[in-house]
């Protein structure tokens, strides 16, 4: 089995890393607050280290997901980050949501100095995570995806190389922009449905298997049509995605005005207090 690192135990590098122990991997974890590290570590086995790079040394696969550019920055690089305590030839997989331009800074970084880089945002939540079934789009070369892939799939149901490296942060980007439009739609449609006096769940039911059905729909139309958002994917970070989205269509000539529109709601949710709810709290907003 591979020697594995994970950098970041949050509510989904926790169980992502819990995947990987049970498959078998050896795994040293390392987090920014030492007493998660201890409880995953009493939880799952393997061993905490104190800095980025003691994690890294001696793996073969080293593994981050933290929150931001300024996150992976700070857990990457420097004299106590783990692409010091990298050996030759191995892998850091960033599976952090962040610029495509810090995944190709990244790329050059490891590159120069005979070590390896994927850049690997997940899609699927909390929930995914916690069941193995994240889906995982990723950008590098062919030869370390194919290197990486097998120990990825512990926590993943789908594993595909975008293209090179910054390719998967692109994808990510894709994926979100998707995510904003389907969510404010689907808030339109509960919405309006409420005000027709129907009943929500009956209607999904039936138009959840035509042409409109989505995951969105079928995972959040009970919560949403119960005014229930104090759990799910949180809308500070779902702005900080667009926030990601936007700055990369200003560079590339891109439009979005969808999800320039859906990021000016989010504002407007955050403004309500709804920082930490699940992102499909945009009905709140329409509900006001």
């Amino acid at each position: 089995m591979v020697t594995s690192a994970f950098i970041g135990l949050g509510v989904m590098g926790y169980p992502m890393a819990g995947h990987l122990a049970a498959k078998g991997h050896s795994v040293t974890v390392y987090n920014r607050s030492a007493t998660k590290a201890e409880a995953w570590v009493k939880e799952h086995g393997g061993r905490a280290a104190p800095t980025p790079r003691e994690a890294a040394a001696n793996a073969d696969v080293v593994f981050m997901c933290v929150g931001n550019d300024d996150d992976v920055r700070s857990v990457a690089l420097g004299p106590d980050g783990a692409v010091a305590g990298m050996k030759p030839g191995a892998i850091l997989v960033d599976h952090t949501t962040a610029s495509a331009e810090l995944a190709r800074e990244l790329g050059a970084t490891l590159e120069s100095g005979g070590k390896r880089f994927l850049d690997a945002p997940v899609s699927g939540g909390q929930a995914g995570a916690q069941n193995g079934a994240l889906t995982v789009m990723v950008g590098g070369d062919e030869a370390t995806f194919a290197d990486a892939k097998p120990t990825i799939e512990a926590y993943a149901r789908m594993v595909g190389l975008m293209g090179p490296t910054g390719a998967g942060q692109l994808a990510k980007m894709m994926n979100q922009i998707c995510i904003a439009g389907l969510v404010q739609g689907l808030s339109e449609a509960v919405h309006f449905g409420q005000k027709a006096g129907l009943d929500i769940a009956t209607v999904v039911d039936v138009i959840s298997k035509g042409a409109a059905g989505s995951w969105q729909m079928e995972n959040r139309h009970k919560t949403m049509d119960a005014g229930r958002y104090d759990f799910g994917f949180a809308v500070e970070w779902m702005r900080k995605d667009l926030g990601i989205c936007l700055a990369e269509a200003r560079r590339s000539g891109a439009s979005l005005p969808v999800a320039a529109l859906v990021d000016q709601f989010y504002a407007e949710v955050e403004a309500m207090g709804g920082k930490r709810w699940d992102t499909s709290s945009l009905l709140a907003r329409l509900n006001r």
